[in-house]
């Protein structure tokens, strides 16, 4: 991108030069000024695009572990392949939030993501990193989607989840006890407690995960 950059300002200095001898004064100043700046914005522009591509073709490639129904890795794929329809299992961790008047925090997904944008799910949900623990992998995960460093969770018991993409192993926790929470808006549009009430009355409404429903309806109900 550099040498780009150094082919623009030759061409800019040229273009500068000989328009000199070319054009009237009015159209030389434009090309002496004003593109010199149009030329370097368009150039951060491409970088800026290009970075973006890039990143999010390396986000697909992340590398995940492959694991058997016990938690044992089998193996590994791509995040992409996980998420192709191959049905590869492969464990994720979810962290939910529960206050002293028993409501549940969720996150609103951000319009960004590919798969489920500005619906309420979990309050923190990801991937475990190949070669990660479980454990690391929530605190990595809360960190990134809630900005909390400090929590005590509580293992729920895990299972298996399927959808129409994916096949995942899910550690669920619960966390009754955490520092100040700021969401990441690159994850998450916004988050808010819900009550059970709140929940249950717009468990129809389609403004929720069905993998939040199921974890609600199997696990949270219980909990005080």
């Amino acid at each position: 991108m550099l040498r780009l950059l150094f082919y623009l300002l030759v061409l800019h200095t040229v273009l500068a030069f000989t328009s000199a001898f070319i054009f009237d004064e009015e159209i030389h100043q434009f090309i002496e000024g004003p593109l010199l700046y149009i030329l370097i914005a368009l150039f951060f522009l491409t970088l800026f695009v290009k970075n973006r591509l890039l990143a999010k073709a390396a986000s697909q490639d992340e590398w995940l572990p492959i694991v058997n129904e016990k938690g044992e890795v089998v193996g590994k794929a791509t995040r992409r392949s996980c998420h192709s329809g191959s049905m590869l299992l492969h464990p994720v961790v979810h962290l939910h939030l529960i206050n002293g008047q028993g409501d549940i925090y969720l996150q609103k997904r951000s319009m960004k993501k590919n798969f489920l944008p500005g619906m309420w799910d979990t309050a923190v949900g990801g991937h475990v990193a190949l070669g990660e623990k479980i454990e690391d992998a929530l605190k990595r995960e809360t960190f990134e989607e809630l900005g909390i460093t400090k929590f005590k969770a509580r293992f729920l018991g895990s299972y298996v989840w399927e959808s129409s993409r994916e096949r995942e192993l899910v550690f669920p926790f619960l966390c009754t006890s955490h520092d100040a929470i700021h969401i990441n808006n690159d994850e998450v549009d916004e988050g808010r407690f819900w009550s059970r009430k709140e929940i249950e009355q717009n468990a129809d409404a389609n403004i929720f995960t069905p993998n939040f429903l199921h974890e609600y309806n199997r696990l949270l109900k219980k909990i005080k």
